[in-house]
């Protein structure tokens, strides 16, 4: 006891294991009672015992073991980790307890085998009891078979698999042991209850004996369906169905139905082991076929016959065995080989089954020929061979065979013909007998029926009568409008004898169709059809098959597609239910006609039909119509009324308003009355006569259109263009042509015959009237919406020229929707006609292939080339398949019977050469093109030898292979490929190759397929393999597909799957499935395209959503077609959009519409802060990644569906690209509406965007692109920040995209990083940006670098980081890439940072290999710039964000949009303008820095300038051809050509070659010349005159400064820019069109060529700066006067502020400006005053008067006031009205400068003038009294400007100065530039030197001797030039001040419009608010708190700061505003001054 008392203490699972039996049965017990009591099924408790279970069940101890089981059953029963044990227990058991000797034991292991089935683990427990049957031991096989029956009889044959059971039956019933051979006696009569006959054939070959006592069994079994009794956990509502049926008395008939449900039919073929013929045949068969003798060949085909008696055969390569029968059966001379050979066929059909389907279109077509047999037993054969063959494909892929041979002269051929269709169709349902495939068939049959021979006419009669039956009155009434009500009756009677062979289902359909068609079948086919019949009908349909056949509207489910699919002709044919019958009425007699017209028409009327008075002709006109007006519909007599019009005179009517009169009356009786065909055919031929008329011309379309809506389009359309193309008239072609264009989108495509209609365009392309041409291309385009690209097949051999023409149309189209067809819907209203509309429209792509032209290829495809194809040499291998690819090239579109060639290509698959495999692939590709969706054929022979090739290790073989496979894929839809067991096949075979490049094709297919063939399971254990294979790709596609797979097949059947896999290996496939649940995409909405394009109300709607996937399973051509590029663009998803666009307003009950109300983006409070919150935890993946996987789009998925609206967030993450532009529609539709909402779910946008950069298609790409401009553009105004998170899951996608290989994209990402800029800090970006330059990407590298220098340019060096070194070291190193346009864009940087930042750069960039420093310095040299201090940020974003409505200004790019001053015209421009226009074309914005700084490659839009080797890449410039698109889309089409052409000729004037550009400027002046031609150039005037000063540029900075360069070819180039500009000024209106930027910049290109002295050295120079002076003159007058205005004030502000401009400059354009003032009084009233004025509010704001004062010239403060006055004398008080665009008019000094003026012009006219001479006279006094010292002063500076009298005037002024001591030279010094008072000055010092004897100085000054020379006369002559003293007299310059009083007091000046100043203004007014001169400390804490406002303008700060420390500019540093005018006046010099 002392032992016991031990482990009673132990703890139970301690004593379940103990080694004493007593405990372990003690253990048990409790364990049972434990078990018994625990009711958590998930408690901890039973993890404990799972690795004991096994033990209870096998203790070595009897006892103990019974207590174990016990125990054991109730732990399976309650825990739910139970079903881990099930493999290890279940063996146990049957090892271990099957075979005790008590039978207690082997209850209780038969109960526990039977929880174990409950609990889900029938599989496991099954392969155990299975295994078990091969014990040696008898007992336990009897157990084993006994559960295995208990299983089957209480859960029944859905959970306990009979295929395997059945398979070791026989080997049971052969047992020595009598119980095993009577308990497999029982287990088959209890499988016979279940599956019945179908266990016969399985069992055909067991003991004699046996058999018959099983038949005995059998014959007793209940005729009751047998039912499950006992149910699976997952079951449990089944079970309660169940109990309560039991409970209420079991009746049988109540549960008859759910048996029906429960019980699965099971197809005996399936039980049955397939046998491997093919080694089995004679080694001699093929030899013996072909012997002479028939008996030999008898002898082989028995031998073959007795193989394929095997019910079941294996797969595998059957095709040389059919190739052989089929050319017994085709030309065997002795017929009872035929039918030998015809059993042989039908038997392998029967053995194989779908695997057979890829050899029936060859045997069809032999079989059906054959039928002109008459002998009764080869007829028969025959029938049961291709009936055979008729359930192993389908009957979509046989029908082009079929119907090949209807028309057959053979009546014999075309009785059996119709005969085998009539019992194909039996086998159809609605859904595969769609419309496409009944259409051709019907039409077939209906000729047969009006056959002469009986027996035709009677099996067509049957034929139509199985359609109509199949398919419904719906579907094929349409076809059967033409036939006869007797014929009609006929085929009705048929259709009601037909009802047998479906409604009975299975056995009826076999019998009916044995009695009818097969008198004496064999007992093996009548098996094997039998069953397959049972399986077809029952497969297909199930029980609700009965419905559609009693009554076509039956339920739902199955009714609707019969009508859908049987739409017809569109919703059009379906509205004349009634009408159908009279559309055609007969054609009545003249005089009835008068009859039945008087007797609705008063009789004046009809007396003045034909009156020779046009006024009574046109009042009879008048009564006609109101008489018609006021008819009832139904007594209108439409065919008298139209005879009566057409009475003479008729459609000769010559007066036009009779005609008009009569073409209305005409269309109001088709609109009212009813209109039938033969009433048309009267008028038609006149409107058609009348359509080119001018006058008439509208009215008849209107009447067509209006004969259109009631007798249909088609049939109108086809009649119109006949007659129109039956007559001579182009003026009618082309209004026929417009018209028909029009009428398509009116009524959509429906029932158009396309083939009938091409002929015509065909002809019309080839008229010679171009209006005739234009007509038919614009109709073709028309076409193309609805047709797609198929359409440009009838075209291809058209001319180039016109081809190119119908391409750009075709082009326009592109991505177009089809429009919603608004005329001849509205008949018929509800959803049935809307739908076969849609219906329709997909199907015209198809159609359209099918009418195409197909060649016969196979008596090509000779025996000699398919041997060739198969010889040893390769080489003529290669030759064989070079003949193929020139047959096919030259048939182009190929019927699919090809002979012997699939076979021969087959076999060039796996040939030794790759080279020849892949030109097989080629050809294979071709091949699908030429025969189209009839390719689906051959998928089986040809299609899956493909795959197998992309098993190639050679990958450019794999490339092509699926390049080939998807090129056929794209024809035949997936459905062949999915069908079958070949796919399985491939994916077994273990080459990593063939299973990554198949999962990764099947991944992309399955998500766009609606539904998939069953067989797509088989591929699942497979793909379960290659989860687990040891090559990461294969995982990879493989985890990649899984999804896809589950999609289609849910995710039951995927786990039920797993149950074969080894239980560590189910593990982890579940754990991948269940993540893949996760992630499973939905299917391809059907159901939304149906609802969405209901017409009627919510009934239909519920029909609708089934209607739509059943139609589209039939026909598989529409199965793939989410294909953009195929005739449903227009149709399914993206037409649904746009039609149910147009019905939101009538249709309020559906639900999509109202969902599509409201807002897009729902704000979640705090949302966004979760999500990053979450992404910080690293409780979501963060957004990082190099291609986007599928579960990064899963989780943005789920976190957008909180905050955006579910319809739009499936229209984002739609399959389908379209779906995508419209998202991106609504959200560019949402944006300004919804600012609060899309900011709220920014991050998300900005991730859904970037996973749109990961789309192949530009067309997303761009819209993406568009929207992220206009969002930018949002947030920069709504002055949002991103946040850390947006920018890093964002910015590096974007920067991706700056390398893409489109210039288009990459200017709009530049755009958009510029934009960012504003919403996110710069020194942010710029780590971002160092990011990209690290890309493999060459393009991405440059681009990177150059943003990278304009950020530096914009913001300084501050916004380097992490340091400036670092990033400067990083950036050269790119100097030195193996990428050209790298090395450069590195270059360009760091010259730009050396401009910004000076020598320094050296140090920063450390050691550079000795290359690039000397690249980098020659460049540095090249660009010739001046370091200066770091510019100023020039848009200081904030105040001028709150300026500009437009955001372009916040675009605009530093260094890349254009030069500065234009940058600041650009950004007036928009600064609050309603009617802003862009200074500049955008595709003709200039990189201007760029070109400034690197004369090497000159950067702009334009086609690229680069300075050398230009020869080579411009060809002369005479091309007519233009080289170059168009450059404005909005030129209309005539003038696309020219406009091209002259973009491109302006694009070469800023050439860098002298000659191109002189040739280029000759071709313009030609142009300019010619009075009519000048006109073209319209459009083109600022694009010219911008390359004209890009010219200038070049020619002043570059050409000017070669040495090598002639000087002779630069003024022949000045010459020929100036005499084209000249001609250009004169011509008023296109002066007009040049804008003030362009304007601006043109003025000052011409100014510094005036000023360049290097021009006046040349021999001619003095001729080109006098022609300049004329140009100039022109410019000012010719230019629109407020643009000219606008632009000179911009210059001159410029000019004054630009400390490196010469005063001269600025003189210049005060002259301009004076000159402007002289022509106001004519041109004050063509001026936009607001304009003019708010650039003077500007000019004045930028200097005011204090700081003017300040200037060393007091001209230009006189010019403004000059202006100003000179506007306010000619305007008067109302000036005051025109100072609108001035923002704060308080602010300005301009108001209250104007009116002081007013106010004293009131007082006294001319006071103001006063008060400005005493201003003026107060200076003129202090010099009066030197009136005469300052003459002879100014003699000598005259002396000294003068180039002969310097030294001499120098001389003099020397002696005057030592004469007069105290003498001011000052005011002379004053007003000329630095440069030349310092010149001055030296030559006084060397005088004194000289004079004094000191000798000469050293030249320390660093001004050569020589260099004065050349210099001074520049600095001078234009003094005198600039005060304009024009008669050479010596006049002082109080003279000039006199004259200057007076012309001011003469003069004002006018207003202009201001087109672009803001962020000059808001830049110096934001420092300068407080006062004018603040000191330097206000400046800095100015900055101090800028800085901390926002990080952003830290940059803009910090430089100013360094301006000031760096001590530049110390004249002005006493005021902030100073300051900042400094670094612009630095930035502006740089930007101007030339590189001298």
């Amino acid at each position: 006891m002392g032992d016991d008392s031990e482990w009673m203490k132990l703890p139970i699972d301690q004593k379940c294991e103990h080694k004493l039996w007593k405990a372990r049965l003690n253990g048990y017990e409790e364990a049972l009672k434990l078990f018994q009591k625990i009711d958590d099924e998930k408690s901890p408790e039973w993890s404990k015992y799972l690795g004991l279970i096994k033990k209870f069940v096998t203790d070595s101890n009897a006892v103990a073991q019974l207590k174990g089981l016990e125990a054991a059953l109730a732990y399976v029963e309650n825990a739910h980790v139970a079903g881990k044990t099930t493999g290890e227990v279940v063996s146990g058991v049957v090892n271990k307890v099957f075979n005790q000797p008590k039978a207690r034991a082997k209850e209780l292991g038969i109960d526990m085998c039977l929880m174990y089935i409950e609990i889900e683990k029938g599989e496991p427990v099954q392969e155990e009891l299975l295994k078990g049957l091969d014990n040696k031991n008898p007992k336990i096989i009897v157990a084993c078979i006994e559960t295995l029956r208990k299983a089957l009889s209480e859960f029944g044959s859905k959970i306990i698999s009979l295929k395997p059971i059945i398979k070791v039956l026989p080997k049971l019933f052969e047992s020595r042991e009598k119980a095993v051979r009577d308990e497999a006696k029982l287990l088959a009569v209890e499988i016979y209850r279940w599956i019945r006959d179908a266990l016969r054939p399985p069992l055909q070959n067991i003991n004699s004996v046996q058999l018959k006592e099983l038949e005995e069994e059998w014959v007793k079994v209940q005729p009751a369906a047998p039912k499950q009794t006992r149910f699976l956990r997952s079951q449990q509502e089944l079970k309660a169905k169940f109990e309560q049926q039991q409970a209420a008395g079991g009746d049988a008939d109540g549960g008859g139905d759910d048996g029906d449900e429960v019980v699965p039919q099971v197809d005996a073929y399936e039980l049955l082991e397939a046998v491997e013929i093919l080694s089995k045949l004679p080694k001699d068969f093929y030899d013996k076929i072909e012997a002479k003798k028939w008996q030999e060949r008898k002898e082989a085909l028995e031998a073959v016959e007795i193989l394929v008696k095997n019910p079941k055969l294996e797969a595998g390569d059957y095709a040389d065995l059919v190739r052989v029968l089929k050319k017994v059966v085709g030309k065997d001379t002795n017929v009872m080989l035929v039918a030998l050979a015809a059993k042989c066929l039908a038997g392998l059909a029967t053995g194989l089954r779908k695997k057979f389907g890829q050899y029936a279109g060859h045997v069809v077509p032999t079989i059906l020929e054959k039928f002109k047999e008459k002998k009764p037993q080869v007829v028969q054969a025959l029938q049961e061979a291709i009936d055979a063959i008729f359930l192993t494909t389908t009957l979509q892929n046989i029908s082009e065979d079929v119907l090949a041979v209807m028309d057959n002269k053979n009546p014999t051929i075309k009785q059996q013909t119709s005969l085998f269709i009539a019992r194909s169709f039996r086998h159809c349902t609605p859904s595969t007998l769609p419309k496409n495939l009944l259409k051709p068939f019907c039409a077939a049959l209906l000729k047969h029926i009006n056959d002469s021979a009986p027996e035709v006419r009677d099996a067509a009669f049957e034929a139509l009568g199985t359609a109509l039956k199949v398919a419904g009155e719906k579907a094929v009434n349409p076809f059967l409008t033409d036939v006869d009500k007797l014929k009609l009756d006929r085929i009705k009677e048929c259709a009601e004898k037909v009802e047998l062979a479906c409604g009975k289902k299975a056995g009826g359909a076999a019998d009916k169709k044995e009695g009818k068609t097969l008198p004496g079948k064999t007992p093996v086919v009548s098996g094997a059809a039998g069953d397959k019949d049972t399986k077809e009908t029952s497969a297909k349909s199930g029980p609700p098959k009965k419905a559609p056949v009693v009554k076509p509207g039956g339920p739902p489910k199955k009714g609707k597609p019969a009508a859908t699919a049987g739409m017809g002709g569109a919703g059009t044919k379906g509205k004349k239910g009634p009408e159908t019958k009279e559309i055609f009425e007969s054609e009545l007699s003249i005089e009835v006609c008068e009859e039945k017209a008087a007797a609705v028409l008063p009789a004046s009327c009809i007396q003045q039909l034909d009156s020779g008075n046009w006024k009574e002709r046109l009042a009879c006109m008048e009564e006609f119509q109101k008489a018609v007006e006021l008819m009832e519909k139904n007594e209108m007599p439409c065919q008298a009324l139209v005879r009566m019009l057409a009475k003479k005179p008729g459609w000769k009517e010559t007066n036009f308003q009779v005609m008009q009169m009569k073409l209305h009356i005409v269309a109001l009786i088709a609109q009212k009355g009813n209109f039938s065909k033969t009433s048309a055919q009267i008028v038609l031929d006149g409107l058609v006569d009348k359509i080119g008329d001018v006058k008439c011309g509208s009215n008849a379309k209107e009447a067509m259109t209006a004969i259109a809506e009631a007798c249909q389009l088609p049939w109108t359309a086809e009649q119109v263009m006949a007659m129109a193309f039956s007559q001579k008239n182009p003026k009618n072609q082309s209004e026929t042509l417009n018209w028909l264009s029009n009428a398509i989108k009116e009524f959509g495509f429906s029932g158009l015959n396309v083939k009938a209609f091409i002929s015509n365009v065909k002809t019309a392309l080839a008229a010679t009237n171009p209006a005739v041409r234009t007509s038919a291309i614009t109709l073709l385009g028309v076409m193309y919406l609805y047709v797609g690209p198929p359409l440009r097949m009838f075209f291809e051999d058209e001319k180039p020229a016109l081809l190119s023409q119908i391409d750009a149309e075709f082009e326009k189209m592109q991505g177009q929707t089809t429009p919603a067809p608004t005329r001849g819907v509205s008949r018929h209203s509800g959803g049935n006609g809307d739908d076969g509309e849609e219906e329709e429209q997909e199907d015209v792509g198809s159609d359209v292939v099918d009418l195409l032209p197909r060649a016969d290829i196979s008596e090509k495809i000779t025996s000699e080339l398919v041997s060739k194809i198969g010889d040893k040499n390769w080489k003529i291998r290669k030759e064989g398949l070079d003949e193929v690819a020139s047959i096919i090239n030259d048939a182009k579109f190929i019927q699919p019977n090809l002979g012997e060639l699939p076979a021969a290509l087959k076999s060039r698959l796996n040939d030794s050469n790759k080279i020849l495999v892949q030109q097989t692939l080629s050809i294979l590709q071709q091949l699908a093109i030429a025969v189209g969706p009839n390719i689906r054929q051959h998928v089986k022979n040809l299609g899956i030898p493909i795959i197998t090739v992309l098993g190639d290790s050679k990958n450019n073989v794999r490339a092509t292979a699926l390049a080939t496979v998807n090129a056929w894929a794209e024809q035949t839809g997936m459905k062949e490929w999915l069908e079958g067991e070949d796919l399985s096949e491939e994916l077994k075979k273990e080459n990593p190759f063939l299973r990554q490049e198949l999962l990764g094709w099947l991944a992309e297919k399955l998500p766009t397929l609606r539904s998939v063939p069953s067989d797509l399971l088989l591929c699942v254990p497979h793909l379960y393999s290659c989860l687990e294979d040891r090559n990461g790709d294969v995982r990879k596609k493989a985890q990649d597909a899984l999804p896809f797979f589950m999609m289609h097949l849910g995710f039951e059947k995927m786990a039920k799957a797993t149950g074969k896999l080894k239980p560590t290996s189910k593990d982890q496939v579940l754990t991948m499935l269940e993540k893949a649940k996760a992630n499973m995409p939905a299917k391809p909405a059907a159901p939304a395209k149906a609802s969405s394009r209901m017409a009627g109300g919510a009934a239909p709607a519920k029909f609708q959503s089934t209607s739509a996937p059943t139609d589209d399973s039939g026909s598989s051509t529409m199965e793939y077609k989410p294909d953009p590029k195929k005739a449903k663009a227009g149709g399914a998803a993206s037409k649904a959009k746009g039609i149910q666009g147009k019905k939101v307003p009538s249709k309020p009950n559906l639900k999509e519409d109202e969902d599509k109300s409201g807002p897009v983006f729902i704000i979640v409070p705090n949302g966004k802060e979760q999500r990053m919150r979450d992404e910080k935890g690293l409780k979501v993946l963060k957004w990082n990644f190099t291609t986007p996987r599928d579960e990064y789009i899963e989780q943005l998925k789920t976190q957008m569906s909180s905050c955006v609206a579910r319809w739009l967030q499936d229209e984002m993450f739609h399959a389908d690209f379209q779906h995508h532009n419209k998202a991106l529609t609504v959200m560019i539709e949402h944006l300004e509406s919804e600012k609060d909402g899309i900011i709220s779910c920014l991050d998300l946008i900005l991730k859904w965007l970037t996973l749109r950069f990961f789309e192949t298609n530009t067309s997303v790409l761009m819209k993406a692109l568009e929207y992220l401009k206009l969002l930018f553009t949002l947030l920069s105004q709504e002055e949002y920040h991103l946040t850390e998170n947006e920018a890093s899951s964002f910015i590096p996608y974007l920067i991706l995209k700056v390398g893409e290989p489109k210039d288009v994209v990459r200017k709009d990402v530049r755009a958009i990083l510029n934009r960012m800029c504003l919403i996110y800090p710069a020194s942010k970006m710029f780590t971002f940006l160092m990011e990209g330059t690290k890309s493999k990407n060459s393009k991405q590298r440059a681009e990177c670098l150059e943003e990278l220098g304009c950020l530096v340019e914009s913001y300084g060096m501050n916004v380097c980081q992490p340091t400036p070194g670092k990033a400067l070291k990083e950036m050269a190193a790119h100097i030195g890439d193996r990428d050209n346009t790298v090395r450069n864009a590195a270059l360009n940087t760091i010259v730009t940072v050396y401009n910004v930042h000076g020598d320094q750069v050296f140090k920063l960039i450390g050691n550079l290999s000795e290359k690039d420093m000397s690249m980098l310095e020659e460049r540095i040299k090249r660009s010739a710039k001046r370091p200066a201090a770091a510019p100023a940020r020039q848009v200081e974003e904030k105040p001028q964000r709150l300026q500009t409505t437009s955001a372009n200004t916040s675009m605009l790019r530093k260094g890349s949009a254009e030069d500065m001053s234009s940058k600041l015209s650009q950004a007036r421009n928009m600064s609050g303008h309603s009617e802003t226009m862009h200074a500049v074309p955008r595709e003709f914005q200039l990189d201007l820095d760029e070109i400034e700084n690197d004369n090497g490659t000159v950067r702009c839009e334009m086609p690229t300038l680069v300075q050398h080797k230009l020869d080579d890449i411009f060809e002369p410039v005479l091309i007519p051809e233009p080289k170059i698109r168009a450059v404005s889309p909005h030129f209309d089409d005539m003038h696309s050509n020219t406009a091209s052409t002259i973009n491109f000729v302006i694009s070469q004037v800023a050439s860098g070659d002298i000659n191109t550009s002189i040739q280029a400027l000759a071709q313009i002046d030609e142009v300019l010349r010619q009075e009519d031609k000048a006109e073209a150039m319209s459009g083109h005037i600022d694009q010219f005159l911008i390359a004209t000063f890009m010219q200038l540029r070049l020619i002043y900075n570059t050409h000017m400064a070669d040495e090598k360069l002639d000087k002779d070819e630069i003024v022949k180039l000045y010459s020929c820019i100036i005499g084209n500009m000249i001609s250009l000024f004169q011509i008023e209106s296109l002066a007009r069109e040049a804008s003030t930027g362009v304007l601006k910049d043109l003025m000052h290109g011409l100014i510094t060529l005036m000023l360049d002295s290097r021009v006046e050295d040349l021999e001619e120079g003095q001729q080109v700066i006098r022609s300049v002076n004329l140009l100039v003159v022109k410019v000012l007058e010719k230019s629109d006067q407020t643009n000219i205005l606008s632009a000179l004030l911009v210059l001159l502000q410029d000019s004054l502020l630009a400390t490196a401009s010469s005063p001269k400059f600025s003189e210049l354009v005060m002259k301009c400006l004076w000159r402007m003032v002289r022509l106001l009084p004519e041109t004050i009233n063509s001026i936009n005053l607001d304009r003019i004025l708010l650039d003077i509010h500007v000019f004045m704001k930028v200097f005011p008067k204090e700081k003017l004062k300040q200037c060393k010239s007091e001209f230009p403060i006189r010019t403004l006031k000059t202006l100003l006055h000179t506007l306010c004398k000619l305007k008067g008080p109302k000036i005051l009205d025109h100072l609108t665009m001035i923002d704060n008019k308080n602010e300005s000094e301009l108001e209250a400068h104007l009116c002081r003026v007013m106010k004293h012009s009131m007082d006294q006219t001319g006071s103001k003038a006063d008060k400005d001479t005493e201003k003026g006279a107060s200076h003129i006094d202090e010099k009066a009294s030197k009136a005469k010292v300052n003459d002879i002063l100014a003699e000598i500076f005259k002396k000294i400007g003068s180039k002969e009298n310097t030294k001499e005037g120098l001389a003099e002024l020397y002696e005057y100065k030592k004469k007069y001591s105290d003498a001011d030279i000052e005011p002379f010094l004053k007003n000329s530039s630095q440069f030349f008072q310092s010149y001055v000055e030296r030559g006084l010092r060397l005088i004194e030197m000289e004079r004094e004897g000191k000798g000469r100085i050293p030249s320390s000054t660093g001004i050569s001797p020589q260099m004065e020379v050349t210099c001074v006369p520049t600095s001078t002559s234009t003094v005198s030039s600039s005060i304009g003293n024009t008669n050479g007299e010596e006049v002082g310059p109080s003279v000039y001040l006199e004259r200057l009083k007076i012309l001011r007091q003469r003069c004002g000046l006018d207003n202009a419009k201001q087109e672009d100043r803001a962020p000059l203004t808001s830049l110096l007014s934001k420092p300068a608010v407080p006062t004018v001169a603040s000191s330097t400390d206000m400046l800095h804490s100015k900055l101090s708190q800028l800085r901390e406002s926002r990080e952003q303008y830290q940059h803009l700060d910090l430089d100013s700061n360094q301006t000031h420390s760096s001590g530049i500019g110390t004249t002005t540093s006493s005021s902030s505003t100073a300051a900042n005018i400094d670094d612009l006046k630095k930035r502006l010099e740089r930007i101007k001054s030339s590189r001298k």
